[in-house]
């Protein structure tokens, strides 16, 4: 069994009205499976019990709204010295591409910086992967 970081988003849908932008949170998620099949699913599975309003109680700008599971972005297999994850191990990545030296550095320091997200997101064979786990890819 590997360990894998599972990158799960969540959508914010509000309850009524016109609904202009989408806030989204990319949880990632420490899994362990068999594969990279078994962990898709896994994840899958921890998106969509993660949906919901909280018993009524959730809101967004205080809006009533909804969690709601958007996909797996996408799963990677950690790089792990030991057996377990560990301090030190890698769990996931980013691949970024900034405009500047500068613009890096910002967003290195934490600052608000505009970021081209370059992830090459590797897709199961269409044969193995249903239609409501394909990874969605963004494109810049």
């Amino acid at each position: 069994m590997s360990w894998y970081a599972a990158h799960i988003v969540m959508l914010v849908r509000f309850k009524r009205g016109i609904q202009r932008q989408f806030p989204a949170w990319e949880n990632i998620v420490l899994i362990q499976a068999a594969g990279e099949e078994a962990a898709i699913m896994k994840a899958e599975a921890i998106g969509m019990a993660s949906g919901g309003d909280d018993d009524g109680s959730f809101r967004w700008r205080n809006k009533p709204a909804n969690w709601e599971f958007g996909g797996v972005r996408k799963v990677t297999e950690c790089s792990l010295v030991g057996d377990r994850p560990a301090g030190g191990d890698e769990v996931t990545y980013n691949e970024l591409e900034f405009e500047s030296l500068a613009d890096a550095k910002k967003y290195a320091s934490g600052r608000a910086v505009s970021a081209r997200h370059q992830d090459q997101i590797k897709l199961l064979s269409e044969a193995k992967v249903r239609p409501m786990i394909k990874p969605r890819r963004k494109r810049a």
